[in-house]
């Protein structure tokens, strides 16, 4: 099981500020979103897990899940501050969420909207980067 450096804390009961998610959205370059629609998401999400910086506060890791409770499980906003332990990060996010998962919701087929640099990460927890030829496509509305 992957673990996190000493000095940071990961946290699953409490959610980020919005203000928080869209700081640490921006700095991993990734499109920010109004405050009232990260609240509802974050809300309406199964699960969500964040990592701390104990010295300053800030939330330097983050993901979180949504479900149909019958086939599917989506992870969505994967980031890790980018640095030396980016991957580190990003390996312990993914295998607490795959293991809350595989409690909460057996047997859902999971699939992740994220960032090209959280591949490495994710393929070490069993991701298969288009399985079979499946091309997903998003649509922002």
């Amino acid at each position: 099981m992957p673990r996190l450096p000493s000095g940071f804390v990961l946290e699953s009961k409490k959610p980020p500020t919005p203000h928080a998610l869209n700081r640490l959205l921006a700095y991993c370059k990734e499109a920010k979103h109004s405050p009232k629609k990260l609240h509802l998401a974050l809300e309406r999400s199964l699960c969500h897990l964040s990592i701390f910086d104990e010295a300053n506060g800030n939330l330097v890791g983050f993901v979180r899940a949504t479900t149909d409770y019958g086939l599917n499980v989506n992870l969505w906003n994967l980031l890790a501050i980018p640095g030396q332990n980016q991957q580190q990060f990003l390996a312990v996010l993914v295998h607490t969420a795959l293991a809350i998962l595989r409690r909460d919701v057996p047997g859902c087929s999971i699939s992740v909207s994220a960032p090209v640099d959280t591949i490495k990460a994710l393929q070490e927890q069993g991701f298969l980067l288009d399985p079979g030829g499946i091309r997903a496509m998003g649509f922002r509305l």
